[in-house]
């Protein structure tokens, strides 16, 4: 999809954060409290994301995982604005959706920090 069609389609929020990297307000995302069993996919492009059983509650402000549907998202090292971080993007689409931390809980250790917007949530 070509920017001009998800400028149109995604609010400005969505797009801030989808496309040019930005970041929801701390509290503020419709998924931090979603509970139920079903799939986190891609606002973008539908891929699916994250399964609902490794979403837990990190206290952050935003939902977090403890796990991914690997095959369906990519991790890029970078040091923007003095912070060194590892950021989660749609392997389908390149779609910016938060961090990894090396914080979570066991198994993984891993806490995928995901900001609200570049999810929709499908119940099963």
């Amino acid at each position: 999809m070509e920017d001009e069609e998800l400028k149109e389609k995604l609010s400005d929020l969505e797009y801030k954060v989808l496309r040019e990297k930005g970041t929801e307000p701390r509290g503020s995302g419709e998924h931090l409290e979603t509970k139920g069993d079903g799939i986190f996919r891609c606002k973008v492009c539908d891929a699916k994301l994250f399964d609902s059983d490794e979403k837990f509650d990190s206290g952050t402000g935003w939902p977090s995982f403890s796990d991914a549907i690997m095959e369906n998202i990519e991790l890029e090292k970078h040091d923007r604005g003095g912070m060194n971080r590892t950021e989660v993007l749609c392997a389908e689409c390149g779609s910016h959706l938060g961090h990894v931390f090396d914080d979570g809980p066991e198994p993984t250790g891993k806490r995928y920090c995901i900001n609200s917007v570049c999810m929709n949530f499908e119940q099963h």
